[in-house]
């Protein structure tokens, strides 16, 4: 079995790290800097930073505090919001980031995956898929949730891959920040459809909710959350050791 990561997400809106429920109601939270600091600090194995309004604001990512977070972190860093060119990737890599994650402009513009894993390789490139069920069907959603593509998810999944993704993020919206646990039915379908590693994003309320993860699905490659880091309800250093005490490898 595969080391499991366990990753924490820094949502971005002007400057400041925010949280909601089913992408809904954002409210603020820390700075991103002493967040990041904390982070990696105490054993998380990657950080996610998301501009998340750059793509609906129709803007650029924010690259001054990108700067300033990935100076103070010690672990790999993976960016997202705005990214809609090869330059976009360019520019965000330049900062200190060492992975680059598409959503929106992929969308835009499906080709944009070959061309920036066709220069900075495979292992850069992340697509994060925003998903949310719709009429019994998986549909991909963009702009942050905002709206809905009626692309359906998993074969939007595969194509990605083929075209040089290395990695997925499958942030579920039905699950997002309900704290009832990863939306297992949806993960198991998309790691079954690819060979790349997939992280799981949304609905962890508590440690059992991770153990239930690695279990239920020894495929995937790590669980990524946000609300329960941001606000003290589980320490990293201790969902380690419970995953730990029940047979899941971690990095201690």
């Amino acid at each position: 079995m595969i080391t499991k990561r366990i990753i924490p997400c820094l949502d971005i809106k002007n400057g400041r790290v925010v949280k909601g429920t089913n992408f809904q109601g954002l409210n603020d939270v820390s700075s991103p800097i002493e967040l990041a600091r904390l982070y990696s600090d105490n054993l998380a194995d990657e950080l996610v930073f998301y501009d998340i309004t750059a793509s609906f604001e129709g803007r650029q990512l924010f690259t001054d505090i990108l700067t300033k977070v990935a100076s103070e972190i010690f672990i790999p860093l993976t960016v997202g919001g705005g990214i809609n060119t090869v330059d976009d990737f360019d520019r965000v890599l330049k900062c200190g980031a060492d992975k680059v994650s598409v959503n929106s402009g992929a969308i835009k513009n499906p080709s944009l995956i070959k061309e920036a894993a066709h220069k900075y390789g495979d292992q850069c490139v992340v697509l994060s898929v925003d998903i949310k069920r719709v009429d019994g069907a998986f549909h991909v959603f963009a702009k942050g949730g905002r709206e809905d593509t009626g692309i359906e998810a998993i074969n939007w999944i595969k194509q990605g891959v083929a075209n040089g993704a290395g990695e997925i993020v499958v942030n579920s919206i039905d699950t997002d920040g309900v704290k009832q646990g990863f939306d297992i039915e949806m993960l198991k379908l998309v790691c079954d459809a690819v060979n790349v590693p997939v992280i799981a994003s949304g609905g962890a309320g508590n440690m059992q909710h991770f153990v239930d993860l690695f279990k239920q699905i020894p495929d995937i490659d790590a669980g990524l959350a946000a609300s329960i880091f941001h606000f003290g309800e589980v320490a990293i250093p201790d969902l380690k050791r419970e995953l730990k005490e029940n047979n899941i490898i971690v990095r201690l």
